[in-house]
């Protein structure tokens, strides 16, 4: 599993013209995953994410979680980050997970998250713009595989 972390001051999700979800501070999440994905997965990176130290303290230095600057985090389900580049210069997709177990995992993911900290969603399998305002800007890119 694939997590994109954006540090944001903002972020929206809108489809069809229409805005579904959005925050302030905190961090917009594209989330890739990938068929041998499982809830050990989601697990680590949920773990990751909560303790992951990237705002700035008092004195400037990033030191400070998600949670204790009362953050908020934007989930976006994101096929494409399973993509493979290797060949060719089509991507191949065939490493993604099917979509209808895709989306359970992706609703586990968001579930756990919300456990700790307000989380909002995009529509999974949606065709979606993404407004997002980088605080930094500061982007994490963290695999599930490598934690």
């Amino acid at each position: 599993m694939t997590a994109v972390l954006q540090r944001v001051k903002s972020s929206s999700v809108w489809v069809d013209s229409t805005e579904v979800a959005s925050i302030e501070r905190g961090y917009n999440i594209l989330l890739g995953i990938f068929k041998d994905d499982t809830s050990s997965d989601i697990d680590k990176l949920v773990n990751k994410i909560l303790k992951l130290r990237i705002f700035a303290d008092e004195c400037g230095k990033m030191n400070l979680n998600i949670t204790q600057v009362d953050g908020s985090i934007l989930v976006v389900s994101q096929f494409t980050l399973t993509a493979n580049t290797k060949k060719g210069n089509r991507p191949s997709f065939d490493s993604a997970m099917n979509p209808k177990d895709a989306k359970v995992l992706y609703k586990e993911f968001c579930y756990k998250l919300s456990q700790s900290i307000e989380v909002k969603e995009g529509i999974f399998g949606a065709m979606m713009q993404v407004e997002i305002i980088n605080d930094g800007p500061v982007t994490i890119i963290l695999d599930s595989k490598e934690l």
